[in-house]
């Protein structure tokens, strides 16, 4: 898959089938749009494109109102949500730098500069709720309107529904902030994970009995608290821990996000590798403790209260085989 920082240059500018979108998460309803985009960039012999953006727009209005209280947590950082776009067999994705410019474009500008000069666009599929130009002004009329005069086919997917609810970003968000990794899993078709390269902390964990691997966070989560993950990239099997997602209030007040994760029964260097941390169930919020020995106390009942919840799971395992 080719990844491209804005718009293409010429020579990268293959005839394609795209859809547009924040794609936060690649649940199942982008996943049904996605399909339909390679199955007809196949069709057509064309290159299945992805348009998305950075900052999310949403994100960078509440940023200019200086609110960002109107800004959506994210699901995915852009590295998973890439991984997530190549593993529906898109061919490139153009991430495109949400800016004023870009929002100030009127509908009939985005067609002209961005869909028919800047992406080549033969066919075209958005959701059914899908605005473009300044102000939202464009909607799915007018966009097939424009296909017809520039030569470019339009769709639109109906809403995929799960258990008669709309599968959106939004509702991936609430069941990641209730800590329902059960329905998130049914909302995206598979567990939820945050990948992250491991960096050097303050290696106060260490001191505290319980070393830990950090990963940066660089944007405001869809969650937060401690929870029972298991981490990949680091051996043949996912690896029990416990993990704390959060600002660290006991220890630092910069409101800086960090992803803490304490493998169990572990002592090898990680810092530079890729891994993987795969979220299994919800302890229990953050909380800011009085002093140090106090949040080690906190720290060792998490620790015991994961292993338990390994150690029954394993239980429940070994009892299906038996059966």
């Amino acid at each position: 898959m080719k990844v491209f920082r804005g718009l293409p240059n010429d020579r990268a500018r293959a005839p394609c089938a795209l859809t547009i979108g924040n794609f936060d998460g690649v649940h199942r309803g982008h996943q049904a749009l996605l399909a339909h985009v390679t199955a007809a960039a196949h069709r057509l012999g064309l290159e299945s494109a992805v348009m998305t953006f950075e900052p999310h727009p949403r994100e960078y209005f509440a940023r200019r109102a200086n609110d960002l209280s109107k800004a959506p947590a994210r699901i995915a950082n852009l590295r998973d949500k890439l991984e997530s776009l190549s593993d529906a067999g898109v061919d490139r994705v153009i991430v495109e730098h949400f800016n004023e410019h870009f929002a100030s474009m009127s509908p009939q500008e985005f067609t002209q500069r961005v869909l028919v000069e800047g992406l080549h666009v033969k066919w075209l599929m958005v959701g059914d709720d899908f605005c473009y130009g300044a102000r939202r002004a464009g909607n799915i009329p007018m966009l097939i309107e424009a296909g017809k005069e520039f030569g470019f086919e339009v769709h639109s997917l109906p809403a995929v529904l799960h258990d008669a609810t709309r599968i959106s970003s939004s509702a991936v968000r609430a069941a990641l902030a209730q800590g329902d990794f059960e329905a998130t899993r049914a909302l995206l078709g598979h567990p939820y994970s945050m990948s992250g390269h491991v960096i050097h902390g303050a290696k106060l964990g260490r001191t505290l009995g319980f070393p830990t691997l950090n990963l940066r966070v660089a944007h405001r989560p869809a969650l937060a608290g401690i929870f029972v993950v298991q981490v990949h990239g680091l051996a043949d099997q996912p690896l029990p821990a416990v993990a704390s997602l959060g600002v660290r209030p006991t220890v630092e007040d910069a409101g800086r996000m960090l992803l803490e994760v304490h493998i169990f029964d572990w002592n090898q260097s990680c810092y530079g590798k890729l891994v993987r941390v795969e979220f299994l169930s919800k302890l229990r919020d953050e909380e800011k403790y009085v002093d140090l020995p106090t949040l080690t106390a906190a720290i060792d009942r998490d620790a015991q209260q994961a292993r338990a919840w390994f150690a029954q799971r394993r239980a429940a395992l070994t009892a299906t085989d038996r059966i």
